[in-house]
């Protein structure tokens, strides 16, 4: 009896010493204010500082640079560093040509109701009984037809 009042009166010690702790203090007005950590990061408006970097064609006004090369810079072998680094030039304008010519037919899309006119779709059905079912396809180096003029293959032939 002794041992079974002391084992009980030791599951009610250590399971006081997990118990919350009441407190009789007033919570503080700091804590009651501060913002949590995701309400200070969902608050964030991480694109206001510039507002045009989504927009194609930003990257011109970006500072972006190809490093330089320096003494201990990689040089593959059979350049001297100053080929190499035309090379790395002509990289680098290569790379902007394309990106200004890609920024020069943002936003030019084909017409909708255009495309349709010009397809007959608000007329008639014959689009749908054409091979290409309406679509427009793109153009190939060689006439697939199966039509064989010999002005073309002669021209084909002696090109090669």
């Amino acid at each position: 009896m002794k041992y079974s009042v002391v084992a009980f009166i030791a599951v009610l010690a250590s399971a006081s010493a997990f118990a919350p702790q009441l407190s009789n203090g007033r919570v503080s007005t700091e804590l009651a204010e501060k913002k949590t950590f995701f309400q200070t990061v969902f608050d964030m408006d991480l694109f206001a500082p510039v507002a045009d970097q989504n927009d194609y064609g930003a990257r011109s006004k970006k500072n972006l640079a190809t490093g330089k090369l320096g003494s201990s810079s990689y040089v593959p072998a059979g350049l001297t560093k100053a080929q190499y680094e035309g090379v790395r030039a002509g990289d680098d304008q290569k790379k902007k040509s394309n990106y200004q010519k890609n920024v020069a037919k943002a936003g030019k899309f084909l017409d909708y109701t255009e495309f349709y006119i010009k397809r007959g779709t608000d007329t008639s059905d014959s689009w749908n009984k054409s091979v290409t079912k309406g679509h427009r396809m793109a153009k190939t180096k060689y006439d697939w037809s199966g039509v064989k003029d010999e002005n073309k293959m002669g021209e084909w032939f002696s090109k090669k």
